[in-house]
């Protein structure tokens, strides 16, 4: 069976983007510097690991700042959770995009054409609505040594404390990576 899993850089105070959401600044970059030494060792390891998913579930918002990717994530269908249709290329140039009303049911079919392989959950919104709703299996956070001060948070609003496990940790010149498996 699929998983669910949450993969976010974040910097040490807890934000992923600037408050404007534009993706490119100085410190969105700065937050993905690691990927760029991810060419061996556990670091690859752990993009490898993302880069072999079968389903991608995301929320409307960053769907469109990455134009859903070109309508194709490598090759895997993308689940957006939104309650307004998609947008002209969405519905017409992108067949493998799936616009879903509800985090629930978006994951249900995420995980369906994942099949054994994982889902990876894009964005802070949808996971914090896949954690409210009890469907976010994991949780991994590329903490970065940063402190940016501003911009918008990972976990902004929760519906309450949400328990977690350390699954792994590991540690690089660029930052520590942390998975987390959600307790049930």
């Amino acid at each position: 069976m699929s998983k669910s899993v949450l993969s976010m850089s974040v910097s040490l105070d807890g934000y992923i983007a600037t408050p404007d959401d534009f993706l490119g600044g100085a410190d969105d970059e700065r937050l993905h510097h690691w990927f760029a030494t991810a060419d061996s060792g556990p670091a690859k390891e752990l993009v490898d690991a993302e880069n072999a998913c079968g389903a991608v579930l995301t929320g409307r918002r960053t769907a469109e700042l990455m134009d859903h990717w070109g309508g194709d994530h490598a090759g895997n269908p993308i689940f957006v959770v939104s309650h307004r249709p998609p947008g002209p290329a969405a519905r017409y140039f992108y067949p493998k995009v799936h616009y879903v009303t509800d985090v629930v049911t978006a994951m249900e079919q995420a995980k369906a054409a994942a099949g054994d392989r994982t889902v990876e959950v894009r964005g802070a919104s949808v996971a914090q609505s896949a954690l409210a709703a009890g469907v976010l299996d994991e949780i991994v956070v590329h903490q970065i040594p940063v402190l940016l001060g501003r911009g918008r948070r990972l976990f902004e609003e929760l519906p309450a404390e949400i328990e977690l496990e350390i699954l792994q940790v590991v540690d690089t010149p660029e930052a520590t990576h942390i998975r987390y498996g959600v307790k049930r």
